[in-house]
């Protein structure tokens, strides 16, 4: 963790303007930390709380990197994994330390994102955020309008009722299915609950970003403008009402 340092002087380093404009920010109750209104003399650890202007999330410290890749089927989502299968940062090719957000189980394919910004990662997977993950899922069989339905409106699994999803059938066997909550194998076992095994489960969408060209097993960069897609896509969950104390 990085050494606390006072909120203007973070907001002034994130391109906010001068430290008095950031100051003015601040006086106006347009900057929140951590879903606080904030007050000058709050210092903050910006690499690790969530600090917000007019409901923005301020850029991370410049050490911050952010990956995407195209994970192939049999690779597992994890940093080490003590089977000895492969991983996916065996697939990112940087000396940089990153973690992936979020899981895609080993026989699952697609987009995942790898950083180090654990702030980020951390408002991506919590489900009130409301960040959508879209998939692509062919299924054994082909199921009825009723079973979308059900799919739509909320499956009960084990650990509770799904939200309500987005699912379009685009073919036989074949559904596009947009959720965005992260359950351990959520698509797998909803499907499952209405009796439709998944033979190819496919991410192809993280909030607002894609990229149909990446090949599996290719992995790169984030450009800037993505990152901030990314950011402005992690929408506050309330309104604060109350105050940090400095």
């Amino acid at each position: 963790m990085a050494e606390p340092e006072r909120l203007q002087k973070a907001l002034s380093r994130a391109g906010f303007g001068s430290r008095r404009a950031s100051e003015v920010l601040i006086e106006d109750g347009r900057v929140t930390v951590d879903g606080r209104v904030a007050e000058l003399g709050n210092r903050v650890d910006a690499d690790s709380q969530e600090i917000r202007v007019d409901g923005k999330l301020i850029p991370a410290a410049p050490s911050a990197v952010y990956f995407l890749l195209n994970k192939p089927e049999g690779f597992v989502t994890t940093a080490h994994d003590p089977q000895g299968r492969p991983t996916v940062l065996d697939l990112v090719p940087t000396p940089v330390r990153v973690f992936p957000v979020g899981r895609l189980d080993m026989n699952s394919e697609g987009l995942l994102l790898l950083t180090n910004d654990g702030r980020l990662a951390h408002l991506l997977m919590h489900p009130s955020h409301g960040v959508e993950k879209e998939y692509l899922v062919r299924v054994d069989g082909d199921p009825s309008p009723t079973n979308i339905r059900r799919l739509r409106e909320g499956i009960v699994l084990e650990d509770g009722v799904t939200a309500p999803a987005r699912v379009n059938r685009i073919s036989d066997g074949v559904l596009r299915i947009v959720i965005h909550e992260g359950r351990n194998r959520q698509v797998r076992r909803m499907c499952e609950a209405i009796g439709h095994e998944v033979l190819r489960l496919v991410r192809t969408r993280i909030g607002p970003i894609h990229d149909a060209k990446l090949a599996p097993g290719q992995c790169r960069a984030l450009s800037t403008s993505e990152v901030k897609k990314l950011m402005d896509a992690v929408r506050e969950p309330d309104t604060p009402t109350s105050t940090l104390a400095p």
